[in-house]
């Protein structure tokens, strides 16, 4: 099986498991990643986990399979046309490597050992947060075979870490070290080899215990209020926030009110 869903309670963690490719993204296992996360957004689960096994995030595309696309037609049907954006607001198909398009309703941590380069760099940087193994590193490998990236790698690099340290990495191809992605703002946690998985399961069920429309609802403010000037982002912030409120806000505070999470306790809440 090369994708694979593990729940515990709230959490659910999405597996890619195919060692013997260091969970490369061959298009069966794009396809099977996108079913898997929709499964998730579909279902009662409040925070996914992304996770390649056997010691590896992902190595990227398959570049056994995009080898065969020397032949121009193969290319022109596979890549070209199956793969295009359409025209409008349509739903794209997927990624090459799958997930990279998808726009899910709530929050995904990706939980990297190993490499997470090229295309699993992007799939990386896809999710909300990165937990990063200290022996683990991100990079634009594919910089060596003249393979652009397609995965929104050139799109959300520059989001996180700025214009000129993106376009550094993006054209030397080289490797970033756990520390530097953390020092730069490429992950959020360094944590010993062999614990990534361990660590980011525990953040995700620290955010899944929280009352989730505010959650969800901060969360979609910040992703959708970049770019925006600040009224209006200020204006989306309002709108979601005042909807998140009128479903858990007025019975949170009645909570504080009976004694609960004083003086900044958070676990009686």
């Amino acid at each position: 099986m090369t994708v694979r869903i593990e729940q515990d309670g709230d959490v659910w963690t999405i597996i890619h498991d195919r060692p013997e490719a260091r969970n490369a993204a061959s298009p069966e296992a794009a396809d099977a990643l996108v079913e898997a996360f929709a499964k998730f957004n579909e279902s009662d689960a409040k925070v996914g986990v992304f996770y390649g096994d056997g010691g590896a995030f992902c190595a990227g595309w398959d570049l056994k399979y995009a080898a065969t696309l020397t032949d121009p037609e193969k290319f022109q049907t596979e890549i070209v046309e199956g793969l295009a954006f359409p025209i409008g607001s349509a739903p794209a198909p997927r990624g090459p490597l799958g997930p990279s398009r998808m726009e899910l309703d709530k929050p995904v941590i990706a939980a990297v050992e190993g490499p997470a380069v090229a295309g699993g760099m992007e799939l990386a940087l896809w999710c909300d947060c990165r937990v990063m193994a200290e022996t683990a590193y991100l990079g634009v490998f594919c910089r060596r075979w003249g393979i652009p990236l397609l995965d929104g790698g050139a799109v959300r690099l520059p989001r996180l870490i700025g214009q000129g340290k993106a376009l550094e990495i993006a054209m030397t191809g080289r490797k970033v070290s756990a520390e530097e992605c953390y020092r730069i703002g490429l992950c959020e946690k360094v944590v010993p080899h062999g614990q990534a998985r361990l660590h980011a399961e525990a953040l995700a069920h620290e955010i899944a215990r929280f009352p989730q429309a505010a959650v969800l609802a901060d969360r979609r403010t910040i992703i959708e209020s970049r770019g925006l000037p600040i009224r209006e982002a200020m204006k989306l912030e309002w709108a979601n926030g005042v909807s998140a409120h009128a479903k858990e806000g007025a019975e949170g505070a009645s909570r504080f009110s009976a004694g609960a999470g004083r003086h900044g306790d958070f676990q009686n809440i």
